[in-house]
C-alpha cells in the first residue's frame, strides 16, 4: 500500500470518515456523527458491525431494540442539539430496514438529520434470490430499500467501493445543510460493505462543514421593514426554526423593541419564557384562546421558522381579517413562499436582528399591547383552573397530571410528547421556561416517538432531568426501548397516563359522527361491540418486567409525591397513574378539517356533516 492510500473495507472507510466529520457554527464544533445505533442480522452483521467493533474507539454504538425506535432515539438527539451533530442508524435487510420507513419520515418531516444505514442484496447478485430479498419482475435493481427514497432528503444504493466517495460527502453535505437536512439513506450492499479498496488518505481527514447563518436579501429587507411598519395588528408565529437557529434572545429582543406578539407552533413553543407579556402560548387548533383571537384580526402574520401545517391555520380557517397579509421569516424559500407571503430567506437569528435594526424605534400601538396583555391574563385563569385539584385524595385528570408536574420540574428539564389527547392539553397549557424544554414531536405526530426520543436527549443533555409523557395507547405501540434505557443507564422519567383506550381519536371520532368507535380498550361484548369491562392489562407491572423502577400513584397527593422521587432518581423510572377520564383542558378555540362522510343512515354522522358544512365555509385562500 503506498503512503497516500489506506486499505479497509467499505463499511470500515464509511465509519472511519464518518468519525471525522464535524460540524461548526458560531465558532462552536461538534461532531456530525456522535454515535450508531444498530440492531444486527446477516445484512450488516459482517460489514457495518465489523466496522463498528473495529473503530469503536472513535465511534460509540448503542444497541436498539427496534429499527424504528432507534431512529426515534436519533431524532431526539438531534432535537435537542439544535441540529449540530447527529446519529446514525444501522440496521439488516429486510423487516429491519423497512422498519425504518416511519422513523425516516418522521425525521424529514420535522426537518431533523439522521443518518440511515441499511443492509442491501448482494450487488454482484452471486447469491440471488437472497434471504429477505424482494423479488421485483420488472424492476431487478429494485430493494425494500426503494421505500426509503420518499421519505429521505438524500439516498443512493453504494454498488462499488469506490462509489462511496461522494456518496458519503453528499450525505453529510445534506444532513450538515440546516435548508436541506432530513433522513438521509445510504443503502449498503452485504458484498461491498466487506469488499477492500485502497482509499485515499485525504477521504479520512478531519472535515469541517460549516452551519452557514444566510443573511436576507438587502430588497427583501426593505420590503419586510415597510410591511411591519404598516400594520397596526401584527402578529409573530413562532415555530420551530427559531429553536434549530438558537434564535430565542434574538426574537425577544426583537419583541421588546417593537412589542409585537409572539404565538408558538408545537414545534416553536418555548421561543419565548411563558412569563413573557408578549408570549400568547400556542396558536391553531389546540392553541390558547388569546392566541386564536388575535390571529383572526391580524393585519400581519410574521412566521419565523415554521411550515404553517393545518392545525397551526386552523385548515385555512384561522386568518380571517380581509386584509391579511403574511411576512414568512424562513431559512428555505420552500417555507417561506407559503399563504402568498413576503419572504425573507434566511437564517432565523440573522433576519431577526437585521429586521429589529431596520425598525429601529418602531412599536405597536399602547392599545394592541394592553389588549393582548390582558387576553393573556384571562388565559393564565383557564390554565389555574385546568391544573387546580381541590381535592388531594382524589384521581387526577389528566390536565392535573400536567400540573403536579409543572410545580416539580425544574426550568432545563425536558417535557417529551408526540401524539395522543397530551399534544393538545400541553400546547393549550404548559409553562415553557426554557427553548429545549418543550420536546413534542406533532410534525408527524408518531405514537410510540416517545420513549426512544427520550434516550436521545437524555444522552445529548447528560445530567438533565428528561419526562416522556405517554398515554395508554402509545406505551403500547413501542414500549422496548425501555431495555436501552436500563442497558445504557439512561435515567429517563416516564409518566404513564392510563385512560383504558384512544383518548383523543376517541374525541375526534365522537365530533365526526364514528360514535367512538374502535377507540376504547374493552371487552368485546356479544352484540360485537367494545362497551364491556376494562381489559386486565398491568402496564406498570409490564414497564418493571423491563427493568424499570415503578411509582403508583392513585391520588393527586401521591402523584405528586411520585414526580418528585421519580425527577431526584438516577436510574430509569416509572411514574404510572390511572385518570378521571372526565375531560378538564379547554375545548379548541379553532377548526381542523377531518372530512365527514356526505351521506349517511346514522343521525351522529349526519348531525357532524351539518356542523361540518358550516366550518368548511370559513376557510380560505390566501393568495
Amino acid at each position: 500500500m503506498s503512503a497516500t492510500t489506506r486499505r479497509l473495507t467499505t463499511a470500515q472507510a464509511l465509519v472511519r470518515f464518518l468519525s471525522a466529520q464535524y460540524t461548526e457554527r458560531d465558532g462552536v464544533r461538534r461532531r456530525l456523527i456522535a454515535g450508531t445505533w444498530g440492531i444486527f442480522g446477516h445484512g450488516n452483521v459482517a460489514g457495518i458491525g465489523q466496522a463498528l467493533v473495529e473503530y469503536s474507539a472513535v465511534m460509540p454504538y448503542h444497541q436498539g431494540r427496534n429499527e424504528q425506535a432507534m431512529v426515534h432515539a436519533a431524532v431526539g438527539y438531534a432535537r435537542q442539539l439544535n441540529r449540530l451533530s447527529a446519529q446514525a442508524v444501522t440496521t439488516s435487510i429486510g423487516p429491519g430496514a423497512t422498519n425504518l420507513v416511519t422513523g425516516a419520515a418522521l425525521a424529514t418531516v420535522n426537518r431533523l438529520p439522521v443518518l440511515l444505514l441499511p443492509g442491501d442484496y448482494f450487488a454482484s447478485r452471486v447469491a440471488d434470490p437472497l434471504l429477505q430479498q424482494l423479488e421485483h419482475p420488472v424492476e431487478a435493481d429494485v430493494s425494500v430499500n426503494d421505500t426509503l427514497r420518499p421519505v429521505s432528503r438524500y439516498f443512493d444504493r453504494v454498488t462499488r467501493p469506490e462509489a462511496l466517495i461522494p456518496s458519503a460527502l453528499g450525505a453529510v453535505r445534506v444532513l450538515a445543510d440546516p435548508a436541506e437536512t432530513g433522513a438521509v439513506t445510504l443503502a449498503l450492499p452485504q458484498d461491498v460493505q466487506a469488499e477492500a479498496y485502497d482509499w485515499p488518505e485525504e477521504f479520512f481527514a478531519e472535515r469541517v462543514w460549516s452551519v452557514r447563518r444566510p443573511a436576507p436579501d438587502p430588497a427583501e429587507l426593505t420590503a419586510a421593514v415597510a410591511a411591519v411598519r404598516a400594520a397596526r395588528r401584527p402578529l409573530i408565529v413562532a415555530g420551530g426554526g427559531i429553536h434549530h437557529s438558537e434564535a430565542e434572545e434574538a426574537l425577544k429582543a426583537f419583541v421588546d423593541a417593537t412589542g409585537i406578539p409572539v404565538a408558538s407552533t408545537q414545534a416553536g413553543k418555548g421561543s419565548l419564557r411563558h412569563d413573557h407579556p408578549a408570549d400568547l402560548g400556542g396558536i391553531g387548533h389546540t392553541g390558547t384562546a388569546v392566541s386564536d383571537g388575535l390571529a383572526r384580526t391580524a393585519d400581519l402574520v410574521i412566521g419565523v421558522g415554521t411550515r404553517y401545517s393545518d392545525f397551526t391555520t386552523a385548515s385555512g380557517t384561522l386568518f380571517q381579517n380581509p386584509d391579511v397579509r403574511f411576512l414568512n421569516l424562513n431559512i428555505t424559500g420552500f417555507d417561506a413562499h407559503k399563504l402568498a407571503a413576503r419572504t425573507l430567506v434566511c437564517d432565523a437569528r440573522t433576519g431577526l436582528e437585521q429586521l429589529a435594526g431596520a425598525l429601529a424605534g418602531h412599536r405597536v400601538e399602547p392599545s394592541y399591547e394592553a389588549e393582548y396583555r390582558a387576553g393573556k391574563e384571562r388565559w393564565e385563569q383557564v390554565v389555574e383552573t385546568a391544573y387546580r385539584a381541590d381535592d388531594d385524595t382524589a384521581v387526577p385528570t389528566q390536565t392535573q397530571v400536567l400540573g403536579a408536574l409543572d410545580a416539580v420540574v425544574g426550568d432545563q428539564d425536558v417535557v417529551i410528547n408526540a401524539a395522543g389527547s397530551l399534544p393538545g392539553d400541553l400546547h393549550k397549557l404548559w409553562r415553557s421556561r426554557s427553548p429545549r424544554q418543550y420536546h413534542l414531536e406533532y410534525g408527524y405526530s408518531c405514537m410510540g416517538y416517545e420513549i426512544p426520543a427520550a434516550l436521545g436527549v437524555q444522552q445529548a443533555a447528560p445530567g438533565v432531568p428528561v419526562w416522556a409523557l405517554v398515554g395508554d395507547g402509545t406505551y403500547l405501540m413501542n414500549p422496548t426501548e425501555i431495555v436501552t434505557a436500563v442497558q445504557e443507564n439512561l435515567p429517563v422519567k416516564l409518566v404513564l397516563v392510563q385512560n383504558h383506550g384512544y383518548a383523543s381519536i376517541g374525541g375526534l371520532s365522537e365530533s365526526v359522527g364514528a360514535e367512538r368507535f374502535g377507540t376504547a380498550y374493552r371487552h368485546r361484548a356479544d352484540d360485537g361491540t367494545f362497551t364491556g369491562a376494562p381489559l386486565p392489562v398491568d402496564l406498570a407491572a409490564n414497564a418493571a418486567s423491563l427493568g424499570m423502577e415503578v411509582l403508583r400513584a392513585k391520588t393527586v397527593r401521591e402523584l405528586r409525591n411520585a414526580l418528585a422521587e421519580a425527577r431526584a432518581c438516577d436510574r430509569p423510572t416509572c411514574v404510572y397513574v390511572e385518570t378521571d377520564p372526565a375531560p378538564t383542558a379547554p375545548p379548541a378555540e379553532a377548526w381542523w378539517d377531518v372530512p365527514v362522510a356526505e351521506v349517511s343512515t346514522r343521525e351522529a354522522a349526519a348531525r357532524a356533516r351539518a356542523r361540518y358544512d358550516t366550518e368548511v365555509a370559513g376557510r380560505r385562500r390566501h393568495l
